[in-house]
């Protein structure tokens, strides 16, 4: 494993980050494939062996039992200060005009709920899982300052969010003398590029950590276009992120990685590795295999004309996922 520092940060996270939405307690009403503990044990253990020291969840993933669960694995196999906890505020977790969201009362609220689930003091990396145009953005810097003076969080990371929204939030904690966000958590991966318009370049240019969600396109990349998963059948989110234009990409993938000899998930993962404002895709693993590959994407090394035919071809996608 590699790691590599968060932005303009002393914070050190390893090039691979273990997303945590892949476990929880399925009955609360989460996805109907999500793994249970024993098997979630299992992954976060393999994945402290291969080196990977950072792991993101957030509190509405699985009601909550998905940072339970984490928390509870990472205080049997692993030290607290050599690992990096990043969880997320803004779902719904509760019915009311409280139970979501980012006001100051939702912030303080939920920060403490978090810890309690991890069974940890603080967490690494507190990050806006979304913005809320319902609450000014005041409001939600000054809170998420408080919390970081409190000492329940070290730093501060978003999410996906218009580029002009992501640089007004910056612009406040600046402003007021707050703490700013050090890492932005967007949708970004080889069939999805919209990042590369405004986000990307202006986390590069105000050093702040990249790190990607759905770095294989919900499995898309991995597999034949038309192949399905338990995931792909029910994940009517996911169903509307990708074009039926995106399968020429995916088959450029599968002929690459052919050529490299390695499965098309390392491929995927490597391209967003070389891509120069990234600093590490929060992989979601659900078999052995899944982990395997990203460790050794890391390692992968893709020529200058392996990149230049995986970005070949990219056609504008509507933007997507920002809520």
């Amino acid at each position: 494993m590699r790691y590599a520092k968060l932005g303009d940060t002393g914070l050190d996270v390893s090039r691979v980050i273990l997303g945590c939405m892949s476990w929880g307690d399925a009955s609360l009403g989460w996805h109907p494939w999500i793994l249970d503990e024993e098997a979630a044990r299992t992954i976060i253990r393999d994945a402290l062996e291969a080196g990977i020291t950072t792991f993101d969840t957030a509190n509405v993933y699985a009601g909550g039992s998905s940072e339970e669960f984490t928390g509870r694995a990472l205080r049997d196999f692993a030290r607290r200060e050599d690992v990096v906890v990043a969880t997320k505020v803004h779902g719904r977790m509760r019915p009311g005009p409280y139970g979501a969201g980012l006001s100051r009362k939702a912030i303080l609220h939920e920060i403490d709920e978090s810890l309690r689930r991890l069974g940890t003091d603080y967490v690494d990396l507190y990050q806006i899982h979304r913005w809320d145009p319902a609450v000014p953005i005041e409001e939600t810097m000054e809170a998420l300052h408080d919390v970081v003076r409190a000492g329940k969080a070290r730093y501060l990371g978003a999410s996906s969010m218009w580029a002009w929204q992501f640089a007004k939030a910056q612009h406040v904690a600046e402003r007021n003398g707050w703490t700013p966000f050090v890492s932005m958590q967007n949708h970004y991966n080889l069939i999805y590029r919209e990042e590369e318009r405004e986000m990307l370049p202006i986390c590069a240019d105000q050093g702040v950590g990249v790190i990607p969600w759905s770095p294989l396109a919900r499995g898309r990349i991995t597999r034949d276009w038309d192949a399905a998963t338990a995931r792909s059948e029910t994940d009517e989110f996911g169903a509307n992120l990708y074009l039926d234009e995106d399968r020429a990409i995916v088959e450029t993938v599968g002929r690459v990685a052919g050529r490299l000899g390695v499965p098309r998930a390392q491929v995927g993962l490597a391209w967003l590795l070389h891509q120069p404002a990234v600093t590490a895709p929060i992989v979601g693993v659900t078999k052995a295999q899944h982990l395997a590959d990203a460790v050794a994407a890391v390692d992968l090394e893709l020529s200058e004309a392996d990149l230049e035919e995986l970005s070949a071809g990219y056609r504008p996608h509507p933007v997507s996922g920002h809520v």
